[in-house]
């Protein structure tokens, strides 16, 4: 029997699902697998097989020495540079294309804790709510699951205590609002010195702790922050933050810089 060609939605679907794994975690049993596979109507070790892949035109793989699974197509080839090209509207159509073919799969629209509903939740806002949590819960995944699920400055694991954190603000640049090298995996406490531009990163991914800080005399900056500065990140499996990106945030952020 002659084997079924994967469509581009099938292959944008799979590399949706790539970018929000683990490495180590892309094998037919994995259960996201089985169930991206159920529904596209492959079997998970073809679903696995494909995001291998797709691993292996990915440069942060081939890199490390690992090198996926060689059969890539020009569909593949095509699929990863639109998605590099936007990966905001790529992300969005997958969600929505994946919730149409998968009824199973429920909308968190739960507000966070610190979210406040507005009174007409229903509509063009519920729409635009859907949306946004779409981008929220990909880049997430993408950039958590990058850094092996850890802080890449501290090495916590607890997810409660993680953030993905846009390295160039959601504010000021569209265009890789969703690309997970504009993200590193903080706990929450380095994730706002990051923000606040207390700390930065060289382009050799050192940290660099603000004079600032070192000028503080608290006990908690002296334990837990001081010791970064020169301290190398962990590097992510895939998607390391790109150097333009550094160089933005050492520029317009780090307070160093802005006197």
């Amino acid at each position: 029997m002659a084997t079924v060609r994967w469509t581009k939605e099938q292959v944008k679907l799979a590399f949706h699902l790539y970018c929000q794994l683990p490495y180590g975690r892309i094998h037919g049993r994995n259960p996201e697998i089985i169930a991206l596979a159920k529904v596209i109507g492959r079997t998970s070790d073809a679903v696995a097989m494909k995001m291998l892949n797709i691993a292996s035109i990915d440069p942060a793989i081939t890199s490390t020495g690992r090198v996926g699974l060689r059969g890539d197509s020009a569909l593949d080839r095509e699929v990863w540079a639109e998605f590099h090209s936007d990966w905001e509207k790529l992300a969005v159509e997958c969600q929505l294309y994946r919730q149409q073919l998968d009824k199973n799969i429920v909308e968190d629209l739960e507000p966070d804790d610190d979210e406040i509903l507005p009174d007409d939740f229903t509509g063009e806002t519920r729409q635009v709510l859907v949306t946004q949590r779409i981008k929220q819960h990909f880049f997430r995944r993408a950039v958590l699951s990058s850094y092996r699920g850890r802080c890449c400055m501290c090495g916590v694991s607890e997810p409660r205590l993680l953030v993905a954190s846009h390295i160039v603000p959601w504010s000021k640049d569209k265009a890789n609002r969703l690309n997970p090298s504009n993200g590193l995996c903080l706990s929450a406490i380095h994730d706002r010195a990051f923000d606040k531009g207390l700390i930065t990163l060289t382009d050799d991914f050192k940290i660099v702790v603000s004079e600032e800080l070192k000028r503080r005399k608290e006990t908690f900056v002296i334990e837990v922050l001081l010791p970064l500065n020169g301290r190398t990140i962990e590097p992510p499996e895939r998607f390391a933050p790109q150097a333009e990106f550094i160089a933005w945030h050492r520029k317009e952020l780090f307070v160093d810089n802005r006197k």
